[in-house]
Order: C-alpha cells, then sequence, then structure tokens
C-alpha cells in the first residue's frame, strides 16, 4: 500500500530521512480493526520522529502519522485515537505508563490503512468532513483537555493563548471562543495576530507585552521564551496549564516566588482520552465550529507539508488526504 514512513533519523536535515512510497498492507489483530484512511493531519510530532525524538532505530521503517478519519471494517466513518494504551488499562489512557502514540510503537496514518484497537475509534459526525476530522485527535484534542479538562474553564472566564499559528493554539482560540470565553492571544508575527483575531481571538498582543488585565488561565504550549510572561499575566489564584515546550524546557527564571505567593496553580496536559474526543466531536456538531485548516495537500505531496512546518510557515493544520 502506499505510504510516507521515517527511514532513517537525521537532527539537522530531518525530511532526509522521509520516504513517500510503498509499504506492505497492514494484518489487525484480534481486538484491532483496519481503517481505510480518506484524511490524515500533521503535526509538529511527525516532524520530531524524523529527527529521533520519540522512535527508536530498531523500529524503523516506520509509517508516519498521529490523526486519521475514514471508514473502519464495518463501513462506519469514524475518527481515530492515536493514544494506544495496554490492552488492560481501564480509565484515563493518559496516565498510562505503556503508553504510546500511533507512528511510535504501531505504524502510523500516513497511508492507505491503518490498523487501531476497535476502542480507539469514535463516530465521525456527518456534519465534519474527513478533512475536518482529520485535525482532531491530536492537536484539537490537546487544546479541548488544556481548556476544559484541565483548566476547568467556563463561559465568562478570560485565558490567554501563548504563541497564536500552530495547531493546538488556533484550536485553543477556536474552542474558547465557542465555549464563551474572553480569549487573549499573543505572537511575534503581526500576520499571525491578525489571524488570531479573525478565527476568534477579542484581543492580540506582541510577544511578552504588558497587558491590560489579569487573566484566570494561561495556555502555554512555548515554554522557555513565555515563561515568565504567562506568569505575570495570571491574576491570584490562576493557573497556567502547559502541554509543550516549543522554545525549549530549560527556564531562565521559574518564577517560584510569584507562584508561591499568588498561590498560582501549574498545570501539566498531555494529549488527550477517548471519551474526551467523543466529547470534542460533539460539541463541534452541535455548535457548527471547525478546525482551521491551513491547507490540503495528496498524501503523495506529503513532503511539502512536512517543508512548511519545519519552517513554520503555517497558521492551522496541515491535512493530507487520500
Amino acid at each position: 500500500m502506499f505510504a510516507v514512513f521515517a527511514e532513517k533519523f537525521s537532527s539537522d536535515d530531518p525530511l532526509s530521512g522521509l520516504v513517500v512510497g510503498e509499504r506492505p498492507d497492514p494484518v489487525a489483530p484480534d481486538g484491532w480493526t483496519t481503517v481505510t484512511v480518506r484524511a490524515a493531519s500533521l503535526n509538529h510530532h511527525d516532524l520530531w520522529s524524523l529527527r529521533g525524538v520519540g522512535l527508536r532505530q530498531e523500529a524503523l521503517p516506520m509509517i508516519l502519522g498521529c490523526d486519521a478519519a475514514g471508514i473502519d471494517a464495518d463501513g462506519n466513518e469514524v475518527v481515530v485515537h492515536s493514544v494506544i494504551s495496554h490492552p488492560d488499562w481501564s480509565g484515563d489512557e493518559t496516565f498510562d505508563p505503556q503508553r504510546s502514540l500511533l507512528s511510535e510503537r504501531h505504524q502510523g496514518t500516513f497511508a492507505d490503512q491503518v490498523v487501531v484497537p476497535r476502542r480507539n475509534v469514535v463516530p465521525k459526525p456527518a456534519s465534519l468532513s474527513f478533512e475536518e476530522a482529520a485535525c482532531l485527535p491530536t492537536a484539537w484534542l490537546t487544546a479541548y483537555r488544556m481548556l476544559f479538562t484541565q483548566g476547568g474553564l467556563k463561559a465568562g472566564d478570560t485565558v490567554l493563548v501563548q504563541g497564536a499559528g500552530g495547531g493546538v493554539a488556533t484550536a485553543l482560540i477556536i474552542l474558547a471562543r465557542a465555549a464563551g470565553l474572553r480569549v487573549l492571544a499573543t505572537s511575534r508575527d503581526e500576520a499571525k495576530r491578525s489571524r488570531a483575531l479573525e478565527i476568534g481571538a477579542h484581543d492580540v498582543f506582541e510577544s511578552g507585552a504588558r497587558l491590560p488585565i489579569k487573566v484566570d488561565a494561561v495556555m502555554e504550549t512555548v515554554g522557555r521564551a513565555t515563561w515568565s510572561h504567562s506568569i505575570r499575566a495570571l491574576r491570584p489564584g490562576g493557573a497556567i496549564v502547559i502541554s509543550g515546550t516549543t522554545s525549549g524546557p530549560q527556564l531562565d527564571d521559574a518564577e517560584l516566588t510569584r507562584i508561591f505567593f499568588l498561590q498560582l496553580r501549574v498545570i501539566g496536559s498531555t494529549m488527550g482520552t477517548r471519551a474526551e474526543l467523543a466529547s470534542l466531536t460533539q460539541m463541534l456538531d452541535a455548535t457548527g465550529t471547525r478546525p482551521l485548516i491551513d491547507r490540503v495537500l495528496p498524501m503523495t505531496d506529503a513532503r511539502d507539508g512536512f517543508a512548511a512546518m519545519a519552517h513554520g510557515d503555517v497558521f492551522g493544520k496541515i491535512v493530507f488526504t487520500r
């Protein structure tokens, strides 16, 4: 079958290990199902995989891709939940110490077909296209969990989204606005600040700029470059929810004095559960809210999508179709 896969690693030139070609057809073991992929979306995780982060040498060649929407073996339109937990695990899959994402231990979604546990598919609402649904399992699910499960935010609260532009940040802005939150966003790029306003932010600011108000929560995916600003933006008792460190994890100042004196909460958030993915799809179905798609490419042109992400030339999600 056709597939997009990692053949080798390179930290300096990750795309040198990317192959667009043929791989053997997958065989679904007992309890698993085969999903015929109609659309799959690109994540930074896929680029990091080509650098050898989270993917072992002995697992190569590995089909990349975490996110997909398609048709399961029973003919149902489904969205794939990419967190693979141990068969004996029950409860929140993100706490399973043996969990993995598709394309780490199991072949990923950038292919004609992908096999996943039957419990890892959720129904795709008819109102969502396959391209839209394929955006949800990683970036949008991460944003949903950050805002509503870990952040506990509700209509009327004020939230700051750092680093508008990427898949998680744009999802945070759109979901927060749809849920009735007041949304502030930052970016170093003027064009991205303008786009953030277009997709739902109430106010936008340059990165590091002093805000006119203190916020209830900050959604943090940038790390070192924005950490101090995030902490200083919070009201007493506020929360910072962090799901990534794209600028690096080593802080110049952790702001510990401010954290304990103002009784701030620092909350980690990783991916999301199958139940949260189902709730997210239902929210989009009910509200008409839709993922922001930067571009749609045939999977045969996957290299162009990877190059755009590597150069930061993205606002929203890159989607591959079959």
